[in-house]
């Protein structure tokens, strides 16, 4: 017997659809089953590659005693808050407020079923009261008893909350204020006192990877760099956790990309999912800090996080799926774990370097078993072995593929195969800055080929979808998705052009200006003005595990501005960032992604248009992505390139020549013929 999911898309909701709980999707015929009996709203809010997830379900909803309990007393929803962000985002809020603690998943919340309106709720909850937790049976009937007997305190209870939802939002600038520089300089600081100068990362454990933090010390250290005293701590924090991560169990050292999370301060062992999301960002990060810094290790990390995204993670359509799940065959970190006799096997005489190098001759680091994690240097391996260095690191390279083969005989944790647009979006944007930064056109093929999935198969009728799965796009699109796509959009125009490409750009821009902007108090909405009416309507400026959408948006807005000579889209960079200024100066460490597009709005970018013979062009543009110039965009556009729009249609190609114009932000020098003059231009700079 099946429930109601089974008909779902979702992954995670299909992992339900065989409970014993009468699982209902959101949607109107759960909540018109809860105003017809009365009973409340038990929602569980999860995702396929959440582990306390797997455990709650297998504990409590695949348990028929609990689950009688719950058909009984309630009305059952289940949401992958992959899909369904805009749920999650209000009943994660809900959460913080009504238990004054932090939230996560498995969310659990109870809902007045008359309106929506949350009035008790907490996360996981185990079968046995434990862990400081009621037991999840007792519980129910605790819940269902106070619902009954208290409805008008639930009712009061709702009515209060909705009111503190109102007053989230702090009230914007006002238009005479002055958007000033101080929290670029309070963000950096405030990183410094939570830095940990031993093994990088910022506080103690769970560490988390956090790109936009990292990427915000490398632009912070960037535009130091002519001064007098060039901030090389903020380099120093930058690197430092880079390397950190890369050498610690968060990389897969065998298989490439990054796990979600270390549970150690010591990037030991992981928490075993991986995320597209996070992927995505940390393959532009390490190539960009190879870049900055010349390390062929951050280069090295890059080639294995995007190897890991393109044979692991592309579908045949192009885009990408979600995640891989922590567990197989019932286990977390399973299939990524060795025994030393295991890998002697493999290795032969090797066997030794490899030890050595991932601490196969310590003791084991997970469960009796060994998770591999960077113990021995290169050379102090060469030194003990008495071999060249420049020997050991191929033999390794070569002992890591033997390992990979072998592991892909077992049993692979579990891939949610739904395709996100907003995931995807953040994956082009990796790819394209790596395909640049590594000269590797491999990469740039594969971002060219998911945009073109996103706008072939999720851009329906003139709107964008956020998700697809199984031959069908679904569910409309949020803030992050315009945002995110048009961001990632804005590089790959860089890495090739393609005027079809801006197109779809600039409509991504004009939906989110049409569909998401409040015009009157500044920044966008989550969701679009003709979405799903949910109880609050969340306007979101932190940054979260992924970026904001808002300070997303407002640095690709204000550079799409630039490039197109478009206003209008300088506004509403403008009005974003004054709306979010008193959030921005109160915790700028919190909203990095809005204090890159703060950085941006006070020192405009430099924007570089190249046109010519193709081959020219892309001499100039390679000649010019060999610096790290996070602020600088180089557009190559052939000579027989027509119908720009905009400023572009003033950057005329010159018969016979290559041409290239420099903007920085509304002013232009003349320009220039040779590649000679154009490298002047940007030294100065």
């Amino acid at each position: 017997m099946t429930n109601r999911l089974a008909r779902e898309s979702s992954p995670y909701l299909q992992q339900h659809a065989d409970n014993p709980v009468d699982w209902y999707p959101w949607g109107e015929e759960a909540f018109r089953v809860a105003r017809e009996t009365g009973k409340p709203v038990l929602l569980s809010i999860g995702y396929s590659a959440c582990h306390w997830c797997h455990v709650m379900a297998h504990e409590s909803f695949e348990d028929a005693a609990t689950a009688e309990l719950m058909n009984e007393l309630f009305v059952n929803i289940k949401v992958d808050r992959e899909e369904r962000p805009d749920i999650d985002k209000i009943y994660q809020t809900a959460h913080q407020l009504l238990t004054q603690r932090g939230g996560g998943w498995p969310l659990t919340m109870f809902l007045d079923g008359e309106d929506q309106r949350p009035f008790f709720g907490g996360t996981y909850f185990p079968t046995e009261a434990r862990y400081g937790m009621p037991a999840f049976g007792e519980l129910l009937k605790n819940v269902a008893s106070y619902y009954a007997d208290k409805r008008d305190e639930v009712r009061s209870h709702g009515a209060r909350l909705l009111e503190v939802f109102t007053k989230l939002e702090p009230a914007p600038a006002g238009p005479g204020a002055a958007l000033g520089a101080a929290p670029l300089a309070a963000a950096r600081n405030t990183l410094e006192q939570t830095f940990d100068r031993d093994l990088g990362g910022f506080g103690s454990a769970p560490k988390f990877p956090h790109p936009t933090t990292i990427d915000r010390l490398l632009r912070h250290w960037r535009a130091s760099a002519n001064e007098a005293e060039p901030d090389i701590e903020a380099l120093f924090m930058a690197t430092l956790t880079l390397t950190r991560m890369a050498e610690g169990g968060l990389f897969d050292h065998v298989g490439g990309g990054f796990c979600r999370y270390s549970v150690d301060r010591y990037w030991q062992i992981p928490h075993f999912e991986k995320m597209l999301y996070d992927n995505g960002p940390l393959l532009a990060l390490y190539a960009q800090a190879a870049l900055a810094t010349g390390d062929t290790m951050f280069g090295d990390v890059a080639s294995a996080t995007s190897a890991w995204m393109l044979t692991d993670m592309r579908a045949d359509n192009g885009g990408f799926f979600a995640t891989r799940d922590a567990d197989s065959e019932g286990h977390e970190g399973i299939y990524y774990l060795w025994r030393p006799e295991q890998v002697r096997e493999l290795l032969g005489d090797d066997y030794e370097l490899f030890a050595r190098r991932f601490g196969l001759n310590q003791d084991a680091n997970f469960e009796g078993q060994w998770h591999l994690t960077v113990r021995e240097s290169i050379s102090d391996i060469a030194t003990a072995t008495g071999r060249r260095e420049e020997d050991v690191l191929p033999a390794i390279d070569a002992a890591k593929k033997k390992l990979l083969r072998e592991r892909l005989k077992r049993v692979a944790p579990g891939r949610d195969e739904k395709q996100l647009t907003s995931w995807n979006a953040l994956a082009i944007r990796g790819l394209a800055i790596a395909g640049r930064a590594l000269d590797r056109t491999d990469l740039v093929d594969a971002a060219v080929g998911a945009a073109r999935f996103l706008q072939s198969t999720l851009f329906v009728d003139g709107r964008l979808l956020a998700s697809y799965k199984d031959g069908e796009a679904r569910f409309p699109a949020y803030l992050d998705d315009h945002a995110f796509l048009l961001d990632a959009l804005l590089e790959l125009l860089q890495a090739r052009w393609d005027t079809a490409q801006l197109e779809f750009a600039v409509q991504l821009a004009e939906l989110m200006l049409a569909h998401f902007e409040d015009r009157e108090g500044g920044a966008f909405f989550f969701t679009a003005d003709d979405h799903e009416t949910l109880i609050h309507r969340p306007k979101p400026l932190a940054d979260e595990a992924v970026p904001s959408g808002n300070g997303i948006a407002a640095f690709a807005l204000q550079r799409l501005g630039f490039l197109l000579g478009d206003t209008r889209y300088l506004d509403a960079a403008e009005r974003t960032l004054r709306a979010s200024w008193r959030a921005i100066s109160e915790y700028p460490h919190g909203h990095v992604s809005l204090l890159s597009a703060l950085e941006e709005y006070l020192d405009h970018p430099e924007i570089i248009v190249v046109r010519g013979d193709v081959h020219e062009i892309a001499r100039w543009q390679h000649a010019a992505a060999r610096l790290y110039a996070p602020r600088r965009l180089v557009f190559g556009i052939s000579a027989d390139a027509r119908s720009l729009p905009g400023a572009l249609a003033e950057r005329a190609a010159i018969d016979g020549e290559t041409v290239a114009y420099r903007c920085l932000g509304t002013h232009c020098d003349m320009p220039v013929t040779t590649w000679e003059a154009l490298a002047a231009q940007l030294s100065g700079a």
